[in-house]
């Protein structure tokens, strides 16, 4: 029997009622299972940890639950066999869809929109698939379209790489690795060594040659690099206005344009690595160079990411609600100058130090809130004290909290600055999402500015 026939009848668990979890739980019961969820925010955790059956024979696990959570360890006292979503739609795709191909990426920042990009590309090429993962659909709902997919483009968070053994990729793209999730992985080390885990499940991999972290880690002689700089020979990179391709073009000595700077939108540094980290990625499976191009001509990056929301009196606002780590605030902040910076939120461990010492010359001030703003306060007082701090709390609602924060940075804010929301920090303790966040400080800015 296949592994499809095999789930008929057998007694399963999915831990997790969020997306993923009832994704999964849809898909267990259309194949015949009998299958529970368990799901900490649902129950009494203690008593269903209790009532774990002994003659549950397989458990889903959704991303983000910690192998060392009560419920988990049960269930491997017990013998229960332990698998992830992506794993068990690997599993899944060999039985329905054995010919779709998978392609990846992961990274601290820019996933969504690097994916996206891949996706767009997909439509221009007329390309039979789509991006899903940690963005848009499960992959398992994806696996199990009406009819199969030729491609999938996975947008896999670490927490996603952790869990999965079994998956494999035709290639796949790491962007950037900083501090993140530094709560749940234990530490720095320990992130990075979850996200390296993706190179060990493909047959290709590209890398973003100015990460770091990447770049000293990643020694493979076969690694497709990508940076902003001139590309040497096997790599992506920018001549004067171009995205060239000198990887794919089928010799050493040939290059060929994948697109225009003007094509990128917005055109500002780290963006612009997103959309060769995403050529790169349509390339390896044989997508031409024209298709790339109209692919990265027509994609709008999503609300909250570097989003322009006003421009008057010579004075910019920008939501970069998105920016919920200092690395995706350092790049924000550097696209540019004289700017009024609104920080702060749920920092998940991070530090802050490096964030300031590299933007330093770039804020004129700064309006922190949030439960960790102190942690960035410091920073700025440690090696920045010159730069204005403005704390703003929150005495009544999220709304409210955004119209006093666009208040002060209306009261700071001179022709030329630019008033810019890249938090550094994830929403949760003030705000429901940072589409939430985004939402609200557009709205303060149309009303108040």
């Amino acid at each position: 029997m296949n592994f499809v026939e095999e789930l008929a009848g057998k007694n399963c668990l999915v831990i997790g009622a969020g997306v993923t979890g009832r994704a999964v739980q849809k898909a267990l019961i259309s194949f015949g299972a009998i299958s529970k969820m368990f799901d900490e925010n649902k129950n009494n955790e203690q008593d269903v940890i209790n009532e774990i059956s002994e003659q549950i024979e397989l458990a889903i696990v959704s991303p983000g639950w910690h192998p060392d959570h009560k419920a988990l360890v049960k269930l491997r006292e017990n013998g229960t066999k332990l698998m992830s979503e992506i794993d068990f739609a690997w599993k899944i795709k060999q039985v329905l869809a054995p010919h779709q191909k998978w392609i990846a990426l992961s990274g601290t920042n820019g996933k969504t929109t690097t994916i996206k990009m891949v996706e767009s590309i997909f439509d221009a090429a007329s390309i039979n698939g789509k991006a899903c993962g940690n963005v848009g659909e499960t992959v398992i709902e994806a696996v199990c379209e009406g009819k199969p997919l030729d491609y999938l483009a996975l947008e896999l968070s670490s927490f996603q790489i952790e869990w999965s053994n079994l998956a494999k990729y035709e290639s796949i793209a790491l962007l950037n690795i900083s501090e993140d999730h530094i709560d749940w992985h234990g530490s720095y080390d320990k992130y990075i060594k979850a996200k390296l885990k993706l190179a060990d499940h493909t047959k290709l991999v590209i890398a973003n040659k100015a990460d770091p972290e990447l770049s000293n880690r990643l020694k493979d002689s076969s690694i497709i690099w990508y940076s902003l700089g001139t590309p040497a020979p096997g790599e992506m990179g920018i001549v004067e206005n171009l995205l060239i391709d000198r990887a794919f073009s089928g010799s050493a000595a040939s290059a060929h344009e994948v697109a225009e700077l003007a094509d990128i939108s917005p055109s500002v540094p780290h963006n612009v690595s997103n959309a060769l980290a995403a050529s790169a990625l349509a390339l390896s499976i044989g997508i031409n160079h024209e298709f790339i191009k109209k692919g990265l001509k027509k994609f709008t990056p999503d609300h909250h990411r570097m989003e322009l929301v006003l421009e008057k009196d010579e004075i910019k606002w920008i939501d970069d609600s998105k920016a919920t780590n200092p690395h995706a605030a350092i790049a924000s902040i550097l696209s540019n100058f004289n700017v009024i910076w609104i920080a702060g939120g749920l920092a998940k461990g991070a530090k802050m130090d490096l964030l300031v010492n590299r933007c330093a010359d770039r804020l004129k001030a700064v309006i922190l809130i949030g439960e960790d703003r102190e942690l960035i306060a410091k920073s700025i007082l440690d090696s920045a004290k010159n730069i204005d701090i403005t704390r703003v709390d929150k005495t009544k609602g999220a709304k409210e909290l955004m119209v006093d924060v666009v208040k002060q940075a209306k009261a700071l804010a001179k022709p030329g600055d630019t008033v810019l929301l890249a938090p550094a920090c994830a929403s949760m303790d003030q705000f429901k999402s940072y589409v939430e966040r985004g939402e609200l400080f557009q709205l303060a800015v149309k009303e108040l500015a």
